[in-house]
């Protein structure tokens, strides 16, 4: 395939070190220094985009993807309070998306196991539950996409969460996310359930971002010939 990179920070580099590896092109690669040549027709040609770059630009440049008639999988974070904006202009477009907090395989299986685990929990009122995550001084967001994820799978399955705050909290309602700026940890998230008897966690750490950038490129190749929208869900068939 040909893959246009937007965003060539540390992620875009490790994508295309894996993409190259695989046996595909690497089409255009777009940075803060020649955003001027994202246009539309620099995308011809182009099977699909990748799409890491921060929550300002993230929304204006999937419209491109769309516009220009390229599938996007898009790893940047912090845009969904616009996701129904996108996915009407992606529908309206006929194009395709893939759209995730995370593409590691292990996260999203972790997820699966978060869900699982806070629907054994949900009757078990004695367990606490805290979210912390833990990633890099350079990332931008706080909490992380992923912990957002992790925490509104919690609350979707805890009757007694219904809103998550990013700091340590007494209020019952209240899921804390606990986060973390330390270098040069890539990501970990730990889900910790407490009682006065015992502790029940699930954890993920990521070594190094070579499991996000093989999960984008294993989405990319999902999206050859699809429309719609998917998630992770949907490229690893988990249902």
């Amino acid at each position: 395939m040909n893959i246009a990179l937007i965003g060539y920070g540390k992620m875009g580099k490790a994508i295309e070190e894996i993409a190259l590896e695989k046996g595909h092109t690497i089409s255009l690669k777009i940075t803060s220094k020649n955003s001027a040549d994202f246009t539309t027709g620099n995308l011809v040609g182009t099977d699909v985009a990748i799409e890491f770059t921060n929550p300002e630009s993230a929304v204006e440049n999937l419209y491109t993807c769309f516009k220009a008639n390229v599938p996007v999988v898009c790893g940047s974070t912090g845009w969904l309070s616009q996701i129904n904006e996108v996915e009407e202009n992606c529908t309206s477009h006929n194009a395709a998306l893939v759209y995730a907090s995370n593409f590691s395989v292990g996260v999203n299986i972790f997820f699966e196991l978060n869900k699982k685990l806070a629907q054994l929990m949900a009757n078990q009122p004695s367990y606490k539950v805290v979210l912390e995550e833990i990633h890099h001084t350079q990332k931008k967001d706080a909490p992380s996409g992923t912990a957002i994820t992790i925490a509104e799978q919690l609350i979707n399955h805890l009757p007694q969460k219904s809103s998550w705050v990013n700091k340590e909290t007494t209020v019952e309602n209240e899921l804390a996310i606990i986060s973390k700026r330390i270098d040069p940890a890539p990501g970990t998230h730990t889900v910790t359930f407490s009682s006065q008897i015992d502790d029940i966690e699930i954890i993920h750490t990521a070594h190094n971002r070579q499991g996000f950038a093989a999960g984008a490129v294993l989405a990319a190749e999902f999206l050859t010939n699809k429309k719609g929208i998917y998630t992770m869900k949907d490229v690893l068939n988990f249902y």
